[in-house]
């Protein structure tokens, strides 16, 4: 009995899934999972990630079971296990979805592409979304973008039964030696979930998206709260684009500027996985090569650990590292301050932050972390830096101080006038507000005006002496976005049109 091996990776699900389609059609399929746990002793990895993942893995069984055969769950190395299915069972051809993840994953790739060819095993890699492995020129990607997300999504196939193959257990943490990784308030995966949260962006909650997707107060419900689902592939992209645009289409309860601005953010995301999909080295080096040496040698290990401790002593942005830290989650606009102050107040180089923010994000996607902060760390050479101002961006986006007391109850009893800036608070100010600045509420690691100003001094004299415009439009060429958002007026009853990525920065979910 030689098998059809279907390796599920990033795409817990079994609708829209064209490996196990195409698979299905060719002989008996063996749905497999290998648990590494290698990976899971990467230091942009951690136990919220896996929970996230054994959760959609849970579901995966039950729906691959009501088709005949349920998961085949492995803990290991992938090549071993698959020689050792191989020994036993035969393996006739191996199925999977392109994978666009870490350097480990790339390199473990390798590994199975190599073992396939030396056993005669034809591994055949379906793409997934909309990003192009061996893309040439990125001047029509968005045409193929939209031609990988216009066919219908696939119905799930039948699935013969299986004799002599033990389905497996699904590991925990501790199997995987995972360390502890609190999370409280993490999101679920699973694809009950995620089809739960694109019913009810659509159904309704959406309203009011392209406004409140800015402030961590209206963005943990006005957010689409899918990117769990879509970073782990208990839902295809396709099924949310066809979702949304059909959304659209009916004229539903959410408005469709909402709709356009979530469907332009769909495209985004593809936009950055492909960067990494076209230079894997991103995640590793400036992808402007000019930058080298503008950081390295100058990391504040005290600095940066009071911003992983979330003690800065810059209420809002503590309060976004604290939220962050029990939710897993947090908007983008936030995720973008985070870098920012990290690179530029606190003049971190890059990689030691993105790593941190890596564990904390149980939705880490490494195709948009990566491009991501680089284009805020100011590193690419074809964006323009934002420089996040910690007191404006709280006073713009927490006006009040509701979210700032509420993941730093230290300062509950700090007045409005002050909350965003309690160390301008006298002594007299403090002790009625129950607070001793540099004791129950750390004093700010620098002056936040100033730390710009030098940023941004250091910043420009540095692009002026090695930042050379070739290398810009190298990067340009290989990675810029090439639509604009054009400038359509809809005429009454007209259907609803693809919507095209902005230039710019995008705001993802």
């Amino acid at each position: 009995m030689s098998l059809q091996v279907v390796w599920f990776k990033r795409d817990l699900r079994v609708v829209d899934h064209a490996p196990l389609v195409e698979a299905a059609a060719r002989g008996s399929v063996l749905p497999l999972y290998v648990a590494e746990p290698a990976y899971w002793r990467l230091p942009d990895t951690s136990g919220r990630q896996w929970e996230a993942i054994a959760d959609g893995l849970r579901e995966l069984r039950e729906d691959l079971a009501r088709l005949g055969q349920p998961l085949v769950m492995r803990t290991g190395d992938v090549v071993q296990v698959l020689e050792q299915l191989r020994k036993r069972h035969g393996i006739a051809g191996l199925w999977s979805h392109e994978e666009t993840g870490n350097g480990w994953t790339y390199d473990r790739d390798r590994r199975v592409a190599a073992w396939a060819r030396g056993h005669g095993i034809e591994w055949r890699e379906t793409p997934s979304g909309g990003v192009v492995r061996r893309l040439r020129s990125r001047d029509r990607w968005a045409t193929q973008w939209e031609a990988r997300m216009a066919p219908a999504s696939l119905d799930p196939p039948a699935l013969a039964p299986l004799t002599g193959v033990e389905p497996g257990a699904i590991p925990t943490s501790t199997d995987l030696g995972i360390p502890d990784d609190p999370c409280p308030g993490r999101q679920r995966g699973g694809r009950r979930r995620g089809e739960r949260a694109l019913q009810t962006f659509l159904g309704g909650r959406g309203t009011g998206y392209l406004r409140g997707m800015s402030s961590p107060l209206s963005a943990e419900t006005r957010c689409s709260r899918f990117s769990v689902a879509l970073a782990t592939g208990t839902l295809s992209l396709r099924e949310v684009v066809h979702a949304v645009r059909a959304a659209r289409e009916a004229a539903g309860p959410v408005p469709a500027r909402d709709l356009a601005s979530l469907e332009k953010r769909l495209h985004w995301h593809c936009h950055f996985i492909q960067k990494l999909e076209s230079e894997p080295q991103i995640e590793f080096r400036n992808v402007h090569r000019g930058f080298d040496g503008l950081r390295e040698d100058q990391f504040n290990r005290e600095w940066f650990e009071a911003w992983r401790q979330a003690r800065t002593g810059w209420p809002f942005v503590d309060a976004c590292l604290r939220a962050l830290q029990a939710n897993g989650w947090i908007n983008f606009r936030m995720r973008a301050m985070l870098v920012s102050i990290a690179s530029y107040h606190l003049w971190l180089h890059w990689p030691g932050p993105a790593q941190q923010l890596a564990r904390w994000f149980t939705d880490y996607e490494p195709g948009i972390h990566y491009p991501q902060v680089q284009m805020q760390a100011g590193v690419t050479g074809i964006n323009i830096p934002r420089m996040y101002n910690p007191v404006k961006q709280s006073q713009d986006q927490d006006p009040r101080g509701e979210f700032i007391r509420r993941w730093l109850p230290e300062l509950e009893g700090v007045p409005d006038d002050w909350i965003h800036t309690p160390w301008l608070m006298g002594g007299a100010r403090q002790r009625a507000a129950g607070l001793r600045l540099g004791e129950t509420y750390p004093l700010p690691v620098r002056d936040h005006e100033q730390a710009a100003r030098e940023a941004r001094a250091k910043l420009t004299a540095w692009k002026r002496a090695y930042v050379e415009r070739e290398e810009s439009r190298r990067v340009f060429v290989k990675h810029g976005s090439r639509a604009r958002q054009p400038n359509r007026k809809r005429r009454n009853n007209a259907p609803a049109a693809p919507v095209a990525p902005a230039t710019g920065q995008g705001e993802l979910f």
